[in-house]
């Protein structure tokens, strides 16, 4: 066993942070190992399941997302997946393929502020409009970490990017006025299972409506710097105490699975050193009663929301 510290092979490189800081997104290629890419994808499997199954007395019930399409109702969310039984989204969370990224993009003070499987059903090709994820003023990075859990392709509902948009505020309801889907410098992201696209949560994306296009599962964690929290919430210093209470857990639980892969080295400071309740079911869902604002078209032009 390896242990894995600052500038290794699991962290970015600085031609990569610029074409981020640049375009707002970068593609990993072939990222997560065949091993935990299976086990990710037998997980996202009983979430599932258990999300259509769920009873409403299931406390975790409210987890389970669906939405309105035509006369019916689709799952297409599980929010928290790291209370619902499976331990791959810790492991994944725990591994430095994670969070060697994590460090690279936000320092050693980096925080897991969400975790969620977002998924197309088999035929479900509802459209995902443009939308910036959240408006920020841009003092710190603020990335989602994006795992494919399965191919995604072009006219199958791939997601589709605006590089460049995330340096400021958008009005994405002019946007889609404007341009609909052929915004003249948009992209179509193709992926295959076991890529991870990191994305800026202020770059303007989204995905067109298809037909009859297969499955399609992404993983989402998202991650802040500590500092970032601190400067522009909207939680405090007890509620990044308590989401890095996932870190020693998620690092337990990949050393248990992969004893024998390289083991990533934990360096946060003290400063922001959780204090664990050594009780694991009280540190897997640590709820969020407030979200920054992002921009999307129901909800109004994100530059009257925040100053930036």
């Amino acid at each position: 066993m390896s242990i894995v510290t600052a500038e290794s092979q699991y962290h970015l490189t600085g031609e990569q942070l610029e074409f981020f800081d640049t375009h707002g997104y970068v593609l990993l290629k072939n990222w997560i190992p065949e091993a935990l890419l299976t086990r990710l994808q037998r997980a996202s499997e009983i979430w599932m399941a258990n999300g259509a199954n769920a009873s409403p007395d299931d406390p975790r019930s409210v987890d389970y997302k669906f939405a309105r399409r035509e006369d019916k109702d689709v799952f297409w969310r599980v929010d928290y997946v790291h209370n619902k039984g499976e331990a791959a989204s810790l492991e994944l969370l725990g591994s430095p393929y994670v969070l060697g990224v994590a460090e690279s993009m936000c320092g050693r003070n980096f925080v897991p502020t969400y975790e969620s499987l977002v998924f197309k059903q088999e035929g479900d090709g509802a459209p995902v409009p443009w939308h910036q994820d959240a408006v920020h003023p841009r003092k710190h990075r603020i990335f989602n970490y994006d795992l494919y859990l399965d191919d995604s392709r072009s006219g199958a509902g791939a997601l589709r990017v605006i590089p460049g948009t995330n340096v400021q505020a958008h009005d994405v309801c002019a946007i889609a006025d404007q341009y609909g889907w052929d915004h003249p410098d948009a992209i179509t992201v193709e992926v295959n299972a076991g890529d991870v696209l990191l994305h800026d949560v202020m770059v303007v994306h989204g995905s067109e409506r298809t037909q009859g296009n297969a499955l399609r599962r992404t993983l989402y964690y998202e991650f802040r710097a500590a500092e970032e929290i601190i400067d522009d919430g909207p939680w405090d210093e007890t509620w990044i105490d308590r989401r890095m209470r996932l870190l020693p857990i998620a690092l337990r639980r990949y050393q248990e699975a992969f004893p024998d892969s390289a083991q990533f080295e934990w360096h946060v400071d003290a400063q922001f050193k959780p204090e664990a309740s050594n009780d694991d079911e009280i540190e897997l869902k640590i709820a969020h009663e407030v979200h920054m604002n992002g921009s999307w078209c129901s909800a109004g032009d994100a530059l009257k929301k925040l100053d930036v």
